[in-house]
């Protein structure tokens, strides 16, 4: 590949550029590409020749379902931005080495889907039509809240991969992700007429580290296979920006401008890296965390806050610079696609990623968002902004009843044996849960260590019984005890909560991102002994059971639910009324499982994602997209389930809240 080519010489020029101060070419100054459209000096961004202030909003695609992907841009252009940032997430264009999933059919056209959709060409050109430009963060690591920084999980499985880094693994698997992409979003550039004015590099590198190699290595490839200019955006601080910055490329900050801004002018000295001011993530809030102490992140009742975001514009767009909110819509995390921070315990997000934002996660305008066009009317001439809609009510359902449908544990496929556990990417499953089996040769009794640590919550189970929990998401997460006779099975169900998808230099943990792997890493132990002979069962949950295929399964002698239970899924059906012509918006919901504790929702085969009691989100954004007027499928897996059935009600107005850990109290 190109990367194996010139790795030698990028090693002399990062070397060179290091320790030289020489005059380098424009930043956008291309020999080969078309005049660009798009283009900027030291104080200022142009468009076409004239003067272009970048307001602008971040909004990813893959977390919103595509039938809204409209609704949510006309919303951004009329609270006045003219750009919208978008993260692009490598896992789920490449799930698997060299399978790609771009949302296209086999004739190049759109595939109409209620849901998630990887057409990020179509996104784009729905922003143009709604008076839009945008500016792409391809990553290929994006952090983002999202698993594993937007990583595929099976980059964990090619040997010697070390990621973020000038590895030639690394570098061979991202060149080529960004050439697929780049040629997915060629004709959707200004320079072609379309809306895609910048591309970042990386993104934040210098919160990481300073393989100077890798960013150049980075840079070079998207210059090869883009015409628009390119840009960096870090911490707005001296040793971030030092790490992150790549000769001939725009450095920009994000976080607090003021402070942001000064640290880009004093820090920045290489003239091929200046150009305009701009805050490239203005934080609209924060997202969530699970956790029983963990409150919602919200703006409501703070005005402190929205009166520090109005100054913050203010002082932006006053002096004629750039900025992008982060988030102007934050979306979900829907499946099993959240991520998680390592803070030597399990800091894994909620499925919700509402962020506190100025559209809600339901696509809906708040106080925040009219505020802030209030703020930003009047950076933009009189009359270009239009008025935003009115909010559509969402749906009300009354409560229903799930009734169980089969035990997880009776769906499992062909065991893999082993001797020692292996891991969730060893058995090639990159999300959902793995159960390890174990019966006993000999009596043991002690203290249950599953291998290094739990990765991430460990349900423990002796012939079928709950006997506790593992929790990572605690600093110290609960010890459980065992007693196993001869003859004894041990179950452990460990469920993926989100591998890693940030991690800094001043983290003051060991480099988390360079480890996500799940399920069971080394020897279980139970007191001194070492279990060795396991059965494992691969449970990636990618589609749910369904009542139809499962009547033969059930058995009529399944011992009644109760408290220590395995998991179980539960169904039912629903109604949501209207017919074809309905707007989906109207039968946009927020799906509560009060009864639950904790588990992940399917509605119609469409992965809702993951609800726990211990909140602070108390229930999943039911998008109207997959809804029908009759007969919604509802499928529910109850991971530690006490009750005979389910109710499920749908809320118009979405609560947040938290609850003790059943699993922890008085722990």
């Amino acid at each position: 590949m190109r990367w194996c080519r010139h790795l030698a010489a990028l090693l002399a020029a990062v070397f060179t550029s290091a320790n030289l101060s020489v005059s380098a070419p424009s930043p956008t100054s291309m020999s080969t590409a078309p005049a660009p459209a798009f283009t900027y000096d030291r104080t200022s961004f142009y468009l076409d020749g004239a003067p272009y202030v970048i307001i602008g909003g971040q909004m990813d695609p893959q977390r919103i379902p595509a039938a809204y992907w409209r609704d949510r841009l006309a919303k951004a252009r009329a609270m006045g931005l003219n750009t919208i940032f978008s993260y692009v997430y490598w896992n789920l264009l490449e799930p698997s080495p060299g399978e790609w999933q771009n949302g296209k059919d086999g004739e190049g056209e759109s595939e109409h889907v209620s849901g998630i959709s990887n057409d990020i060409a179509a996104f784009f050109r729905i922003a143009q039509e709604e008076g839009l430009n945008v500016i792409l963060r391809p990553g290929p690591y994006i952090c983002g809240e999202r698993e594993w920084g937007g990583f595929p999980a099976w980059l964990a499985q090619v040997p010697g991969m070390r990621v973020r880094s000038s590895n030639e693994q690394f570098m061979e698997a991202a060149e080529s992700y960004l050439v697929r992409l780049a040629a997915d979003l060629r004709d959707t550039q200004v320079t072609r007429g379309g809306p895609l004015l910048m591309v970042q590099v990386e993104n934040e590198y210098g919160s990481y580290g300073e393989d100077h190699v890798y960013t150049t290595g980075l840079r070079d490839i998207l210059r090869a296979n883009f015409e628009v200019p390119l840009y960096t955006n870090d911490g707005g601080v001296d040793w971030t920006l030092a790490g992150g910055e790549v000769d001939e490329v725009l450095a920009e900050i994000d976080g607090d401008p003021w402070s942001g801004f000064a640290a880009r002018e004093k820090y920045i000295t290489r003239e091929s890296e200046l150009g305009p001011l701009m805050d490239g993530e203005y934080y609209t809030l924060a997202p969530d965390f699970w956790g029983a102490d963990n409150v919602h992140n919200t703006t409501v009742g703070r005005p402190g806050q929205i009166a520090q975001f109005v100054t913050d514009l203010d002082y932006v767009l006053g002096a004629n610079n750039s900025i992008s909110l982060y988030m102007f819509h934050g979306g979900t995390n829907f499946g099993f696609s959240n991520g998680a921070i390592w803070k030597n315990f399990t800091a894994s997000f909620t499925t919700s990623y509402d962020y506190g934002s100025p559209l809600d996660e339901s696509g809906r305008t708040n106080e925040l968002y009219f505020t802030l066009r209030d703020t930003i009317l009047k950076y933009v001439p009189e009359a270009t902004v239009p008025e935003p809609p009115e909010n559509l009510p969402r749906l009300e359902i009354p409560q229903f009843e799930l009734k169980p449908m089969i035990g997880l544990l009776d769906t499992l496929s062909e065991a893999r044996s082993s001797e020692m556990p292996l891991t969730m990417e060893e058995l090639g499953q990159a999300y959902g849960l793995v159960l390890y089996e174990h019966t006993t040769a000999a009596a043991v009794s002690g203290i249950l260590q599953p291998g290094d640590r739990a990765r991430d919550r460990v349900i423990v189970y002796v012939n079928g019984k709950k006997k506790g929990v593992i929790d990572s998401t605690y600093s110290q997460p609960a010890q459980v005890s065992v007693s196993l006779r001869q003859g004894d099975k041990l179950q452990l169900l460990v469920e993926n909560l989100g591998r890693v998808d940030y991690w800094s230099r001043e983290s003051g943990t060991f480099v988390a991102l360079e480890d996500p792997y799940k399920g069971i890493r080394g020897p279980i132990t139970v007191g001194s002994d070492v279990l060795s002979g396991w059965s494992i069962h691969s449970l990636p949950l990618d589609i749910p059971p369904s009542p139809n295929q499962n009547q033969s399964q059930q058995n009529p002698e399944a011992e009644a639910i109760e408290a220590g239970s395995p998991p179980v899924f539960y169904h039912g059906t629903f109604d949501a009324g209207g017919d074809a012509e309905t707007d989906p918006a109207l039968r946009d919901t927020f799906l509560a499982v009060p009864d639950g504790v904790k588990g992940n929702v399917w509605v119609n085969g469409f992965n809702l994602g993951r609800y726990w009691i211990i909140g602070p989100q108390q229930s999943l954004y039911l998008p109207g997209t997959v809804l029908k007027p009759v007969g919604n499928a509802v499928v529910v897996v109850e991971l530690e389930p006490h009750t005979e059935t389910l109710g499920v009600f749908g809320a118009a107005e979405r609560e947040w809240g938290n609850h003790p850990d059943p699993d922890y109290v008085g722990i």
